[in-house]
């Protein structure tokens, strides 16, 4: 399913680097400067170097190779906006404390083959008789949902994306809550996950694999690093409940802005989302690269009057230890460990990581209503102002069998967010 899913894709390293490429082209190179200003070692830090400081005219035909010393770095490129042109340079890198990289950028025909760390799955059918296909977009209108349409339309009932670490999934059906695939090697999981031999939706995911399961309860919560919307002193969800058969949002696109071998990146557009008497207009991005148990998510809203807030949530279902709210340079992280998993099965470890700006202390959702069992972190933010944060997932049967321990996740989760806090200084001569 994987090969027939990339061969849709239009925005794909393949597509973009053999665009306008010539057997017989001049090659160019340079040398970029990559600092790491902080006292921080950083194993595998992501670094984007957008295409103007390379490539400013766009005059530059193939791959932007990049080689440190003898050594290749695994890297790729991501067109954003969706104009059939690359944007950016994603790579990741490890870094010594205060080292500085001197990497020699050189203009090849064609991209190396990485090795690939993560990956986007999406199918859907339009019937509950007809075979699911891979597709990479989708657009929702508000009585498109579970409950109205009787059947399940997506596979794993929405897009999944992961790395060599960790797993996640996003309820497209209409509830918009995350959710956690637990992964225990570091390969790709099966592209049929969440469909059988038939090519029917099936959920297939939530007994054990060699890969692993999904292992994280959501019920009526947001997920892990879902959000919602406080005006005045209502808690209005993005979405419904399984059960509702008409959504608050009048449309919903969707659209996989990119799969490589280092990025992997989402984006959602919810239109007319219906809060409080008011509609709001809501962006976001979803973006995964190796190394980290966990998933960066952007959230912008527009049609804000100056009463609302926004609730970034972390489902706290089957957690009876206390949180711990930490702060650690410009984040704060909200950090829970305990048998989060189904029947409390396994010991989970949970967190987001979240900007200091803006913050507003955070609440614990109501017992009951459209959005419960969540802690809900409280930002203030401006029309258009786009907010960054991260979600983590550490299961004890991962690779990493520490995170049994909840000191051990503790100081992971702080730890990530110092990395992720470190900033890496470009330079291009």
């Amino acid at each position: 399913m994987k090969k027939r899913l990339k061969s849709h894709l239009t925005v794909t390293l393949a597509v973009i680097v053999l665009m306008g490429c010539k057997a017989d082209q001049k090659r160019t190179t340079s040398t970029i400067t990559l600092t790491n200003n902080s006292d921080l070692v950083l194993s595998e830090k992501a670094v984007t170097v957008k295409r103007s400081l390379i490539d400013g005219n766009e005059s530059k035909k193939g791959f932007p190779l990049l080689i440190y010393k003898t050594d290749t770095i695994p890297s790729q490129v991501n067109d954003l906006d969706g104009d059939g042109k690359w944007d950016e340079l994603f790579l990741i890198t490890p870094f010594a404390a205060k080292e500085k990289k001197k990497v020699e950028l050189k203009w090849v025909e064609t991209a190396p083959q990485f090795p690939i760390r993560t990956s986007v799955r999406f199918g859907k059918r339009e019937a509950e008789n007809i075979p699911l296909q891979p597709a990479t977009e989708e657009t929702i209108n508000a009585h498109e949902v579970y409950k109205k349409l009787g059947f399940q339309k997506y596979q794993t009932d929405g897009p999944s994306w992961e790395n060599d670490k960790v797993g996640f999934r996003h309820y497209l059906d209409g509830r918009n809550a995350k959710d956690v695939f637990a992964k225990k090697t570091p390969a790709i999981t099966p592209e049929d996950v969440g469909i059988n031999s038939l090519g029917a939706v099936e959920d297939n995911y939530h007994v054990m694999h060699d890969w692993g399961r999904d292992v994280f309860p959501v019920g009526s919560s947001a997920g892990l690093g879902g959000f919602a919307l406080l005006v005045g002193d209502e808690i209005t969800r993005l979405g419904i409940l399984g059960n509702d058969t008409l959504n608050n949002i009048e449309k919903t696109t969707f659209k996989i802005v990119s799969e490589g071998p280092e990025n992997s990146v989402l984006h959602y557009t919810y239109q007319n989302w219906n809060a409080s008497e008011n509609k709001y207009q809501a962006k976001e991005t979803t973006s995964i690269w190796p190394g980290m148990y966990g998933y960066k998510n952007t959230v912008s809203l527009d049609g804000l009057k100056g009463n609302e807030m926004l609730l970034i949530a972390l489902s706290n279902i089957n957690n009876q230890n206390p949180l711990n709210v930490v702060e650690v340079g410009n984040f704060v992280c909200f950090i829970q460990h305990d048998n989060l998993t189904y029947n409390r099965e396994w010991i989970l470890g949970s967190a987001i990581i979240v900007p200091k700006k803006g913050y507003n202390g955070y609440m614990e959702a109501p017992k009951t209503g459209q959005l419960t069992d969540s802690y809900l972190a409280k930002f203030k933010v401006q029309n258009n102002e786009p907010i960054s944060y991260y979600a983590i997932a550490g299961w004890e049967l991962s690779a990493d069998k520490n995170f049994k321990d909840s000191a051990y996740f503790n100081k992971y989760v702080i730890n990530l967010a110092k990395q992720l806090d470190a900033e890496i200084q470009i330079e291009i001569h």
